[in-house]
């Protein structure tokens, strides 16, 4: 992830143009625990029971 400056107006100019699937990732790539999650679904080692529970999540 870049390193922006959140005090400088440059940094989030495409915040204007943005649209709900873009804010919605933003959120979610500095999200922890969905990276997590994530990682679990992603994984060789995953059950149906891993991928219903990150649906609902």
């Amino acid at each position: 992830m870049a390193a922006a400056d959140w005090r400088s107006k440059q940094a989030y100019l495409d915040a204007k143009t943005a649209e709900t699937e873009d804010i919605a990732w933003e959120c979610l790539r500095r999200d922890l625990d969905y990276e997590r999650d994530y990682e679990v679904l992603t994984s060789s080692e995953r059950s149906d029971a891993t991928t219903e529970r990150f649906r609902r999540k």
